[in-house]
């Protein structure tokens, strides 16, 4: 555990809000599954942030879900089954990588 998820996960009372990392930190996450958790709904940002702003997340809703353990099942199988569709999609295409030359075209040269 690095020193900043020891020392936030130590407080001896949570922020009001927290943001991605915080969140991910709190609920025993990745920070990197935080978003596929918003797109997906089941984690729901503070106020209305744009698509490439920071989203902060208010700490009695985690406090909620992080002691739903039907709320976390949920979440994690959604997790296992997102990255597992991912890194298929990325090893299909690295797989046959002759097939993927043959779809893009090489610039033709005079000689």
């Amino acid at each position: 555990m690095n020193s900043d998820r020891y020392q936030f996960i130590s407080l001896p009372r949570m922020p009001g809000r927290m943001n991605t990392e915080e969140t991910a930190w709190y609920l025993g996450f990745s920070a990197h599954d935080i978003p596929v958790l918003v797109t997906h709904r089941l984690l729901k940002p503070l106020g209305n942030p744009p698509p490439n702003g920071g989203r902060y997340f208010a700490a009695s809703d985690l406090e909620r879900l992080r002691l739903d353990p039907k709320w976390l099942d949920k979440a994690s199988a959604l997790l296992v089954k997102h990255w597992k569709m991912k890194n298929d999609s990325r090893k299909s295409l690295c797989s046959n990588p002759i097939e993927q030359r043959s779809t893009h075209k090489q610039p033709k040269t005079s000689d």
